[in-house]
């Protein structure tokens, strides 16, 4: 089963996101900042790393970074509600996806299910 290590801040989103994509299928842990998915990094090997960027703790990137070094090869999708936030990102990691909130859920497990297949 694939396995999605999520990190998000936002308790309803986060809420919203680990059921959507458990019901497509997929293995989630989810936590809601940075500093605990680091820790959560111990729980792969994950097949992608979805992050909120702008998160209490560790941000998004950082996670990123820290996961890739862990894990090479691991696929990663941002998530942002800050339009200068995601270029950063871009910049940071230009092989991530980054999506800008507000984002539907069906376009969230769209994209996972296109980058997990990829």
């Amino acid at each position: 089963m694939t396995k999605i290590l999520l990190a998000e801040d936002e308790d309803s989103v986060r809420s919203f996101l680990t059921r959507a994509l458990q019901r497509a299928g997929y293995d989630v842990i989810s936590c809601a900042d940075g500093d605990s998915a680091i820790e959560a990094l111990d729980q792969g090997p994950f097949d992608l790393l979805l992050t909120d960027i702008v998160m209490p703790g560790a941000d998004g990137i950082e996670v990123a970074k820290i996961a890739s070094q862990r894990q090479p090869g691991l696929k990663i999708m941002f998530i942002t509600g800050f339009a200068a936030v995601a270029l950063n990102a871009q910049k940071a990691a230009p092989e991530a996806t980054v999506l800008e909130k507000p984002v539907h859920l069906r376009e969230i497990v769209t994209e996972v299910e296109r980058l997990i297949a990829a």
